[in-house]
């Protein structure tokens, strides 16, 4: 797809609406007439007195659309205005061209009940709802869910103080990896990960020892734990154990409202694992079946069976966890909506404390990206969220929390429902950015806030075990900056 920019700086959004609707295709950005494709979406914006007049042309395989407007507003407010307005007039085209209108309208941040909270404060709850509908063409039910979202999200951010904290802790391997994956994580198939495996925890737990002796020193509360992945199911339970007994000798753990660990797999689950969480008063666990749809399953590359989810769901009830997830993923390759549909009905027939619901995402990095297996549609994956919600509403479950990718299907959204005082808190901290995350692990970003401010500043670990290995030494070296950080304010 060519995109053409006249007489303006609007390309990085005319950009991201564009990938709205042609997530995988490269989008070449010209600021003249050169090159062609079948697909483009001219923009144009003239000076006129007292404001622009903006033009697109959008031509899709033969078939076009013309919409103009003329903006007129104070000099200070004359690019944002102008920019709104192409956005409007290339959604307006695009979707007559192509028969699918986004409900998220010209809205593509990762985060839109964040901006729907930060609205409601600065204008009012009828006059931010207002906005989400009329200027960002949101469809009235996403504009209700964010605005829902958003005094849930509120409600837990109001948990955290100046001195909180989270602790995320990565495991970046896996049993395979599912085609949809972008995430950093080695196969323990594969005999070089599962040798590096030790050695990944060895260095793992020294920098957990390093980054609890900051936390203490300076003083910092400790609000929740998290471990993410890869799947820390493959760990063996000696390994788990030893792992949780680290995060206990080196973390005050007196003030933690929330322990969670992605189980993840249904295949890694066992009974010797789930009694060595109870024993850590691990509270929270996820088993993600993504979907309950056998073929599906063997389509991704997640060699387990639909029983197999089902028993590790039931194995881990009779543990007595606090809360468990499972995940479920619309629009994933060759599942209609009535399989999508029956992967609901079984997931809220376990009722599981927390259901995640996410829209694919065709990672550029992902093997279904590289493939073009055929996903579903917009449209599809529209009604797909809508049975989920409608059904979840039904059996008493309520969306807390939300975030979006880019390249997801139809510009979607991932959705965290839960019964009653299930909520993750985990997710929100982290999303919301209201302190600091203290990450270990390869491919860890500790994310430190301002304790009296609203500045964030990032420290990134090394992507990959092996460099993680390696390098750990400039790991240790970059774990200063966390206290260089907080004595600066």
């Amino acid at each position: 797809m060519i995109l053409r920019i006249f007489g303006h700086d609007f390309h990085y959004e005319c950009e991201n609406l564009c990938r709205v609707w042609f997530p995988n295709e490269k989008i070449n950005i010209v600021y003249d007439n050169s090159g062609n494709d079948a697909k483009e979406v001219v923009t144009r914006c003239i000076s006129i007195e007292g404001g622009n007049r903006l033009e697109v042309f959008v031509s899709l395989d033969g078939k076009e659309k013309s919409l103009e407007a003329v903006v007129t507003a104070p000099e200070s407010e004359l690019r944002d205005k102008s920019e709104l307005k192409t956005a409007q007039l290339i959604f307006e085209a695009m979707s007559e061209l192509t028969g699918y209108t986004p409900p998220w309208g010209v809205l593509t941040g990762v985060r839109p009940s964040k901006l729907m909270l930060r609205l409601i404060a600065d204008m009012g709850e009828e006059a931010a709802m207002n906005y989400f509908l009329g200027s960002l063409l949101v469809s009235p039910e996403k504009a209700k869910l964010a605005n829902t979202v958003a005094k849930a999200e509120e409600e837990i951010v109001n948990l955290s103080d100046k001195n909180s904290f989270s602790l995320y802790v990565s495991i970046p391997f896996c049993p395979t990896r599912c085609s949809y994956c972008s995430f950093v994580s080695h196969s323990i198939a594969n005999s070089n990960a599962k040798k590096m495996l030790p050695e990944y925890l060895e260095k793992l737990g020294e920098e957990i020892a390093l980054t609890g002796a900051v936390a203490s020193e300076l003083g910092l509360k400790l609000e929740s734990v998290y471990f993410g992945g890869g799947t820390p199911g493959v760990l063996e339970a000696p390994q788990m154990d030893r792992l949780l007994s680290q995060i206990e000798n080196n973390f005050d753990l007196s003030t933690v409202r929330e322990y969670t660990v992605e189980a993840g797999r249904p295949d890694t689950i066992t009974p010797e694992k789930l009694r060595v969480l109870k024993l850590h008063n691990v509270g929270r666990i996820s088993i993600n079946p993504q979907t309950f749809n056998q073929r599906t399953l063997e389509l991704i590359g997640r060699n387990h069976s639909v029983e197999q989810s089902l028993k590790a769901y039931m194995l881990a009830k009779t543990y007595g966890f606090k809360s468990i997830n499972m995940d479920l993923i619309a629009g994933l390759p060759e599942e209609t909506f009535e399989d999508f549909a029956a992967s609901v009905d079984t997931a809220v027939a376990l009722s599981p404390e927390n259901i995640t619901v996410h829209t694919l995402a065709l990672k550029r990095s992902s093997e279904l990206n590289a493939s073009g297996a055929g996903v579903a549609n917009g449209n599809t994956a529209k009604r797909m969220l809508e049975y989920a919600s409608q059904v979840l509403t039904g059996r008493g479950y309520a969306p807390y929390y939300m975030y979006r990718q880019s390249k997801c299907v139809g510009n979607l959204e991932n959705v965290g429902w839960c019964l009653d005082g299930h909520e993750c808190l985990y997710n929100v901290f982290m999303m919301e950015e209201c302190h600091s995350v203290l990450a270990v692990g390869a491919g860890a970003v500790t994310k430190l806030r301002e304790p009296n401010g609203t500045n964030i500043e990032r420290i990134f670990n090394y992507k990959y075990p092996y460099e993680y290995i390696s390098g750990f030494d400039k790991i240790t070296e970059r774990k200063n900056g966390i206290k260089s950080f907080y004595l600066s304010y």
